[in-house]
């Protein structure tokens, strides 16, 4: 095997918003970068310009996304999230306001007894992330 990568592909209404969605989420983390971006062109199955698949790092962990407009049942859910282990009070509550700006929060940042400071969101792309302070 030579790897495992998480991939997000943005469908329903988030349709196109692939590239907006990584920009954000590389801007957010340090070590992190849009690797590579390959657009559908003119008369393909996806419309001009959404990306077909793009490569991108977060914290130096590679992930993949991609665009689809068909018609799918389903969508991102909160059952898969990511986790983000922060090293300071100020990221954990930077990031959170940042990711849950727009989205949905699903478990406000606070003490919860297994962690000093947790919350849970769903962004306003609809990716669910679990925060932690780990001191």
């Amino acid at each position: 095997m030579k790897s495992i990568k998480t991939f997000l592909m943005f469908v329903g209404d988030q349709a196109g918003k692939a590239e907006e969605a990584i920009t954000f989420y590389t801007s957010l983390f340090d070590n992190s970068r849009i690797l590579h971006i390959e657009r559908y062109g003119a008369g393909e199955s996806e419309p001009a310009g959404s990306v077909r698949v793009a490569r991108f790092t977060l914290n130096g962990v590679e992930f993949m996304a991609m665009d689809s407009a068909l018609n799918h049942q389903f969508t991102f859910t909160p059952s898969v999230s990511l986790f983000v282990e922060c090293a300071q009070l100020e990221e954990v509550e930077s990031t959170y306001q940042a990711l849950s700006d727009g989205g949905q929060v699903l478990m406000p940042l606070d003490n919860y007894g297994f962690s000093e400071k947790f919350g849970w969101v769903s962004d306003k792309y609809g990716v669910s992330w679990q925060l932690n302070l780990r001191s």
